[in-house]
């Protein structure tokens, strides 16, 4: 069976480039620590931000009490 060629109406790898190049001119005059920095901070304000900083709390762990009931 061959696959039919459908067209594209957006460029994956075209978009990559944009925003890498825009990342690298925010970033390229930041020691390592302010790099990891603004990477901390976008990720805690973009759009996966909730659920980043979910990641970053300790999972609840019940208590012995609760283990038993």
């Amino acid at each position: 069976m061959r696959r039919r060629k459908t067209r594209k109406n957006f460029d994956c790898i075209g978009f990559k480039r944009k925003v890498q190049a825009e990342i690298y001119e925010e970033i390229k005059g930041l020691s390592p620590e302010d790099e990891i920095e603004y990477f901390r901070r976008r990720a805690a304000t973009g759009p996966l931000g909730e659920w980043w900083k979910g990641l970053q709390q300790p999972p609840e762990v019940p208590n012995e009490a609760e283990l038993r009931r």
